[in-house]
């Protein structure tokens, strides 16, 4: 199976050595001469070396991803364990050896790669150990190795990182070998000099947090649709559904800014997600257009470059949530007004638009996309520097269809259910394969 690096010197060590007769020569003539209890002792030796035993643990998950000029091995398994890691060449290949595993993954796994990996084989390379072969397009770096403990509903996870090289830095590194690391340090978030409620963050078991947030409320009702439908009211009931929804899986503690028909500060907002040091901040609205026929759903992430003329607008008048609730925006420190020139991390801003990807994939089955879905713009309440953040516009209450869809309670769980798939493949490609 693993061509020239799993090839065993049998035949050589037979022409050194010549025919051995040792015990097992002896055995074997013994039984040819007839003696029963030889023969019945042979036959028991062979049922105790005919049924293997069981691998002790199991490979249940082999993903891909690509990030730029990363290319991401993500090897998930039900229980912890140690692994070597090399490099081969001739061709170029990256070898990952295992304890022995039971590889519950379909034999046809590894004929696709992507970026830096053409494709991959795996199976049992000798008693007691297994081990995966990775062929590379051209010379291999391993950037970054590491093991990720069990959280959030995804197994034990050995995390490789590859990338390409030139031959004569390969050259200076053939030899160097890897073996297992200690499970990765969550990264402590940076702080900012916010001060927030003194209240404590409850504990959440592992689970991934997910801050919600309903927008308006109270004296800014947002929105108002054909039929004087009110913008806080239907982005707060469906906020309580998808809440609903994503615990009910069982890997979210989810939180909301707001639960009742109450006014939210924008920062404030900011805050509630920092506060609970949430894995994903979601902002709830619905959307108005003078031209009636436009309707559907819609995701912005944070950009100070609108992508076009209706999402600049749109940002305007979200950002002037404040102003109509009368709150003064006067006064904050400068390190808080600050805060964009940290947005220029460029990974929060990744992560929000991979979550983005992932609403446009799962809502279509549920709900009608407007045209390029995904948009971009500098919402305010998107600005937490360390939360990967999006803005959901849930339709439009200007269009009579969107109106009665974003009133109905059957649209409503259809659409949760949609987020909730979205909210999942996020998790599944991100942190199944370790935060970069």
């Amino acid at each position: 199976m693993f061509l020239n690096e799993c090839r065993l010197p049998i035949k050589a060590a037979h022409a050194q050595h010549g025919p051995q007769r040792g015990p097992a020569f002896n055995v074997l003539r013994k039984i040819r001469q007839g003696t029963p209890f030889f023969i019945s002792i042979f036959f028991a030796f062979l049922a105790l070396f005919a049924t293997p035993a069981a691998a002790a643990n199991e490979v249940v998950s082999v993903r891909l991803g690509e990030h730029g000029a990363t290319t991401r091995f993500v090897i998930e398994m039900k229980q912890a364990a140690d692994y070597e890691l090399f490099t081969l060449s001739d061709p170029y290949r990256v070898v990952i050896d295992l304890p022995e595993m039971a590889f519950k993954v379909p034999d046809s796994l590894g004929q696709e790669g992507r970026g830096m990996i053409s494709k991959f084989r795996f199976g049992q390379f000798q008693d007691g150990k297994s081990r995966i072969v990775i062929d590379t397009n051209g010379p291999p770096k391993v950037t970054k190795q590491f093991v990720l403990q069990a959280q959030a509903g995804f197994g034990h996870r050995i995390v490789m990182d590859v990338e390409a090289t030139t031959v004569a830095a390969y050259q200076s590194e053939a030899t160097k070998r890897w073996k297992a690391k200690p499970p990765a340090a969550v990264a402590a978030r940076p702080s900012l000099p916010v001060v927030l409620p003194s209240q404590p963050q409850q504990p959440t078991d592992g689970k991934r947090i997910i801050v919600l947030d309903p927008g308006h409320g109270g004296v800014d009702p947002g929105t108002h649709g054909k039929r004087e439908t009110r913008e806080k009211d239907v982005v707060l009931a469906f906020g309580l559904v998808l809440k609903k929804r994503l615990e009910a899986t069982g890997r979210y503690k989810v939180y909301m800014t707001r639960a009742s028909d109450i006014f939210i500060p924008l920062r404030r907002r900011v805050e509630i997600g920092r506060r609970h040091k949430a894995d994903l901040f979601i902002s709830l609205h619905a959307d108005a257009s003078g031209n009636s026929s436009t309707r559907g759903l819609s995701v912005y992430t944070l950009s100070e470059t609108s992508s076009d003329k209706e999402a600049a607008k749109l940002a305007h008048k979200e950002n002037k949530s404040d102003v109509i609730a009368g709150v003064d925006l006067f006064g904050e420190s400068p390190e808080v007004s600050n805060i964009l020139i940290d947005l220029a991390q460029r990974e929060t801003k990744n992560f929000s638009a991979q979550f983005a990807r992932s609403v446009t994939q799962k809502a279509g089955s549920a709900t009608k996309l407007l045209g390029r879905t995904h948009r971009f713009a500098g919402f305010r309440v998107l600005k937490a520097p360390d939360i990967p953040s999006v803005l959901v516009e849930l339709g439009f209450l200007s269009n009579r269809e969107d109106e009665k869809s974003l009133k109905s309670s059957r649209w409503r769980t259809n659409v949760a259910n949609a987020l909730t798939r979205a909210v999942d493949g996020y998790f599944g490609e991100r942190y199944a394969e370790g935060a970069y």
